[in-house]
Formats: structure tokens, C-alpha cells, sequence
């Protein structure tokens, strides 16, 4: 090759062949092909999260459907949001959720801390068994559930009532905050109250000014968890309502047994909506509190 040819400017056309003769892994970053590599692994993932949120959006949509049917579409409305709010019905059976929820969620949040400090820091005969009958409703299935409670009342004699559904949330809600709050427990120093054991503190000092503002974050974290349960509870509470105690979720069931309807849908829309407000600031409180730890 001569001085004339090497002192030539590069053409686009020579460019390509001088890359056509370098391998691969060679080539400029900007001028190797793009592939895109999904692995079996990232494939599961994006089927389990369509799965599971596809007809979550395919709800909202439908919530905004024009057509009072929901099989067909015939136009973008909030109409169904407006004759939501206006229906007292539905905010009659949400009273009687929130009234449930509410006291099924603070009886419980006494209780299942109690138990859960109880069975971390003392020892007495027949602990095990303790433990697991504690954290039996958490297998049990619903249905045995509500069918043990509905007997259990009838043979007392008892009445049903609103009172009753709030006595048979109590059990499965108090074993959530109690697995909760053990396992915040778990992760505390023990040495803490025993220093202020030794410096003259009682023990329900100990406990009060010690313990359980350590403990407050996970007593939130299974109350908010156990308040959603509660809420959305359908057959304990079916099983266990009285005349009158209709609760939000058998409202819902008892319209959609003639068919589905936008103004559900948009109820539908507004309960997960909440839901999942309520989990981000569970999540968000805990996350808090192991920072600051």
C-alpha cells in the first residue's frame, strides 16, 4: 500500500467492511447489534405480575364504562364514582365494616401484644401448647372458623349481632398481630430491660417507658394488616351477622349474584385503592423504624 492510499480519509463504505471483519465482542458499543436476553426466571415474573394486576386494570377500566353493562364498552364516564356516593346502603354496610374493623383491630392489638411479650419473655408449663393453639386461626381455614363460631353461639344461646361478627374477627385478627409483633420482638435487645430493671424500675415501667415504644412499630404493622383482613371478610362474618349487620363485603355479594355492575366495579376500584394506601404506610413505618435502628 502506497503513501497515497494510506493517507486517504475513511469512507462510510470502508468503515463497514473494516467491521465486518472484526469479531464480535470487537465491535463499538454503539455499533453491535442489540439482543435482548429474557430468561425463563424474568419471563415468570412479568406472567405472575400481569396475572395478578391485569385484572385489577382491567376492573378500573371497566369502572369507567359508560354502558350500565359491563360486557360492552360504550364510553369514558365517572358517573358510577358520583351514584356511588350517593348510595346510602352501601355506606350503611360501610359503617357497619369500619364499627367491625375498628373494634375487632383495638381488642386485638391489646391482646395479641400481651400474648406476644408473654410468650417471648416468660416461661410456664404447657407454652408450646399455648403457641400453637395461638396461631391455629392462622391455618384454619375460614369456613371451619365460622362454622365453630355459629355453633359455639347457638349453644349458648347467644344472639346474633353486629357484636357477634366483631367476637369471631377477634380471633383470627388477634393471632396476626400477635406473629407481627413477636417478630418485632425478636429483633429487640433484651439487655434494655433488664437495665432498667436494675435501675430501679418496676416492671410495668420496664415495659411501658421501655418496651413497648420499640414495639410500636409492629403493633402498627399487624393492626393495619389485621384491620384489612377484617374489612374484607366475608364468610366469618356471613355465618356470624345478625338482622341488620350487614357488613360492606356481603353487601357486594349480594349484589353481584344478579349480575356485575359499574357502580361495583367502582367500589371495587375504591376498596383496593385503599387497601393499598393502608399497606404502603405499613411498609413505610416499618422501613422507618429499622433506619432508625
Amino acid at each position: 500500500m502506497t503513501q497515497s492510499e494510506t493517507s486517504l480519509p475513511e469512507t462510510p463504505e470502508r468503515a463497514e467492511d473494516r467491521a465486518d471483519d472484526l469479531p464480535s465482542d470487537e465491535l463499538p458499543a454503539m455499533s453491535r447489534p442489540f439482543k435482548l436476553k429474557l430468561s425463563w426466571q424474568a419471563g415468570f415474573t412479568i406472567a405472575m405480575f400481569a396475572f395478578m394486576y391485569l385484572p385489577i386494570l382491567v376492573l378500573t377500566a371497566y369502572s369507567l364504562n359508560a354502558s350500565p353493562y359491563s360486557a360492552n364498552w360504550e364510553g369514558f364516564t365517572w358517573e358510577w364514582y358520583g351514584r356511588l356516593l350517593q348510595d346510602r346502603r352501601v355506606f350503611s354496610a360501610l359503617r357497619n365494616s369500619l364499627t367491625v374493623a375498628t373494634s375487632s383491630v383495638g381488642i386485638s392489638a391489646v391482646l395479641g401484644t400481651l400474648m406476644a411479650v408473654g410468650l417471648a419473655r416468660y416461661h410456664f408449663p404447657g407454652k408450646r401448647l399455648f403457641l400453637g393453639v395461638s396461631y391455629l386461626p392462622l391455618i384454619v381455614p375460614d369456613i371451619a372458623i365460622a362454622v365453630a363460631t355459629l355453633v359455639f353461639l347457638a349453644a349458648i344461646g347467644f344472639p346474633l349481632s353486629l357484636w357477634t361478627i366483631v367476637a369471631a374477627h377477634v380471633v383470627f385478627c388477634l393471632a396476626y398481630v400477635a406473629i407481627v409483633v413477636s417478630t418485632r420482638l425478636a429483633d429487640l435487645d433484651q439487655n434494655l430491660e433488664e437495665a432498667a430493671l436494675d435501675l430501679g424500675a418496676t416492671p410495668v415501667q420496664a415495659f411501658v417507658q421501655v418496651l413497648l415504644p420499640q414495639l410500636i412499630p409492629g403493633i402498627v404493622s399487624g393492626c393495619l394488616l389485621a384491620f384489612v383482613l377484617s374489612m374484607d371478610d366475608f364468610l366469618i362474618s356471613s355465618f356470624t351477622a345478625g338482622a341488620g349487620a350487614t357488613t360492606l363485603p356481603m353487601e357486594i355479594f349480594s349484589r353481584i349474584r344478579t349480575g356485575v355492575r359499574p357502580d361495583i366495579n367502582a367500589l371495587s376500584v375504591v376498596l383496593i385503592s385503599a387497601s393499598a394506601l393502608l399497606a404502603f404506610i405499613a411498609e413505610y413505618w416499618r422501613y422507618r423504624s429499622d433506619s432508625k435502628q
